[in-house]
């Protein structure tokens, strides 16, 4: 499971011309789910999104989470985030799980980050063709991988 996280002070996902979610302060994540992930995955990256000390605190140093800022998250899934690039110029995406996999780890993913959290998680839209809009702050972006773990 790969997590590529941004520090939002605003960010929103669009399909078909109308807004579908949207946050304020918080995390963008965008989630990208392969064959070989299981609950395991799920119980670490949830841990660590909750726990990651990237929002400033009163002197500006990047010592507050998510929850101690009760900022928000929005989920939006990307299966691109499993692009193999090794061969050639058209990415391969063999790796990425199929919906069948995809889709109920994914719900999972949020609900569990859901009761983490105590609060609702903002999504996108599973396999949709979406318009998704930030601003990150910082800029700061961070990048997970469950199966890589430094």
């Amino acid at each position: 499971m790969r997590v590529l996280i941004q520090r939002v002070s605003d960010a929103k996902v669009t399909t078909d011309g109308n807004v579908f979610s949207s946050i304020e302060k918080g995390l963008l994540l965008f989630i990208g789910i392969e064959n070989a992930d299981t609950q395991v995955d799920i119980e670490y990256i949830t841990s660590k999104i909750v726990q990651l000390r990237i929002f400033d605190d009163k002197n500006g140093v990047m010592n507050l989470s998510i929850v101690d800022v009760c900022g928000e998250i929005l989920v939006v899934s990307q299966f691109t985030l499993f692009a193999s690039t090794k061969k050639g110029n058209r990415p391969s995406y063999i790796s990425a799980a199929k919906p069948e996999i995809a889709v109920p780890l994914y719900e999972n993913f949020i609900n569990i980050l859901e009761y983490k959290l105590s609060k609702k998680i903002k999504t996108g839209i599973f396999g949709a063709d979406m318009k998704v809009n930030l601003t990150n702050n910082g800029p700061v972006t961070i990048w997970i991988d469950s199966k890589n773990r430094e």
